[in-house]
């Protein structure tokens, strides 16, 4: 009896050190695989990002004066210790598996990967703050020593994120910088409004900049009465749409195109000024309505194109004052009266004739990537694709004029592609009387249903300036905006 108890407890015994061997040998080997997964070369063997090694080592945090390395799980997870710390490596290492498992890799649009949406949900400001507890190292500038005071003071309230104005610390991207901007890009020096063409009738022209490709073509818009706004029956109609109401709209002509970059640089290069003069301040010197190198805009700090490319693409990110100002020069230069479109004449002008939801055929519905059966079977693109730049086929950024079709009114990009200032000042519950104006059309970063001809926002100006650090912030560009821009009317000369 004692012998077989014996016999038992050594049975136990060897189980026990079995076990308890065999669940050390486990855990040095979870452990070791959880320090491996992340090491630089854990991370990048899953993780199939085709230029994220490279860009990594041509980096401020792989290549700098200090001679310290930062590796990836020191900018995408949180502090290690720290709450969430396991969660997000859990979720961050399981997605990046999933992803090498079963997608193509053929089909991820990498650029709009390294754009700051998605940046600021892959990055972790407090890691930032862990690393850098000293803001105002030797060496730097005033215009970094007043940003990062302001971040001091406002980051908290206003949601501001390091990565906010350091997006190329952890992958170089030669297209982007956070300095101020100086001088204009190259294709715009020299371009001067010499010549204009001249409006002897009521029909489509194209005001040039002579040796240059800038140029932008207007569109004759007939006289006519049409219904405002959107029913209550059309599927995603919003109630600032309504009530609905018979307008009846002069003839104007319209800018075929948003506002270019060819164009609008060779604004800036003429005007660009590095005073700050106060909006009140130009109008009463310019009443008649004169724009003088002072009136200009002052540079702006990185490259408001944003690496996209310049050229038809619209011109982006400036401020309504910005867009009224430009609308003043022009009409300076060539002789015309050139403004931007009342809310009416947008509207009139996007629906071409029309009063469906868009001005081509299909329904919202259709289109929409919104609801349960759209996620499971998928909108129908065919026909929305040919007329819009929008969320579904716009690479989260905006596109040029030549990749969609134009409306009966001969004019492109209406819908989608970038909201589009009006002079009309928004009126609704919530926003002061004049403080900010409508905008409309919907953006490249919109679904669908956000684009249709009825849908209008207003400004969000303190928002849009969220992360502009100068005192007083910049009248000329938004800083936390990307979709905004303009196209301009022009009023038909008297006696034609």
């Amino acid at each position: 009896m004692k012998e077989t108890r014996r016999k038992n407890w050594r049975r136990l015994a060897a189980v026990a050190i079995t076990a308890g061997a065999a669940g050390v040998l486990i855990t040095l080997g979870v452990n070791s695989a959880w320090v491996a997964s992340s090491k630089d070369e854990g991370c990048m063997a899953c993780h199939v990002h085709p230029d994220s090694e490279a860009s990594w080592r041509q980096s401020s945090h792989y290549v700098n004066g200090s001679g310290v390395k930062v590796s990836c799980a020191d900018c995408h997870l949180p502090p290690e210790g720290s709450m969430g710390y396991v969660a997000a490596k859990v979720k961050t290492g399981g997605k990046d598996v999933w992803s090498y498992i079963f997608k193509d890799k053929s089909k991820i649009d990498w650029a709009a990967k390294g754009e700051l949406e998605n940046a600021r949900k892959i990055v972790y400001n407090a890691s930032c703050i862990e690393c850098h507890h000293q803001l105002f190292p030797e060496g730097i500038s005033d215009d970094g020593v007043v940003a990062h005071l302001y971040w001091e003071d406002n980051h908290e309230a206003l949601d501001m994120n390091c990565i906010d104005c350091h997006l190329d610390v952890g992958h170089y991207d030669p297209n982007y910088t956070h300095a101020r901007m100086t001088g204009v890009p190259q294709q715009a020096q020299g371009q001067r409004f010499t010549e204009t063409a001249t409006v002897t009738e009521f029909a489509d022209f194209t005001e040039q900049i002579p040796g240059s490709s800038a140029s932008f073509a207007m569109r004759a818009i007939p006289a006519g009465t049409f219904t405002m706004g959107s029913p209550e029956s059309e599927p995603f109609h919003n109630a600032n749409e309504g009530p609905q109401r018979e307008v009846s709209v002069d003839r104007f002509f319209m800018a075929e195109t948003e506002i270019t970059w060819d164009t609008y640089w060779a604004f800036l290069a003429e005007t660009m000024s590095e005073g700050r003069i106060p909006p009140e301040e130009i109008f009463a010197r310019n009443a008649d309505p004169e724009v003088d190198a002072l009136s200009g805009p002052t540079p702006p700090f990185g490259n408001p194109e944003q690496g996209w490319g310049g050229g038809q693409r619209p011109a982006i990110t400036m401020t309504y004052y910005s867009a009224e100002i430009f609308c003043r020069w022009l009409s300076t230069k060539t002789g015309k009266t050139y403004r931007l479109p009342t809310e009416a004449e947008w509207e009139y002008a996007a629906r071409g004739g029309t009063d469906t939801p868009y001005f081509f055929e299909g329904s919202p519905r259709r289109f929409s990537s919104e609801g349960l059966m759209r996620k499971i079977f998928g909108p129908d693109t065919t026909v929305i694709n040919t007329y819009a730049i929008y969320a579904l086929n716009s690479r989260g950024r905006t596109g040029e004029p030549s990749l969609v079709k134009p409306n009966p009114f001969g004019l492109r990009n209406m819908v989608g592609n970038v909201w589009e200032y009006t002079s009309d000042w928004w009126t609704g519950e919530g926003v002061a009387p004049q403080t900010e104006h409508v905008v409309r059309g919907g953006t490249y970063a919109d679904d669908a249903s956000g684009i249709r001809s009825a849908v209008r926002a207003p400004t969000e100006h303190d928002r849009w300036l969220r992360t502009d650090p100068q005192q007083p912030k910049s009248i000329w560009w938004y800083s936390d905006i990307k979709a905004i821009g303009f196209r301009v009317v022009m009023e038909v000369p008297d006696g034609l």
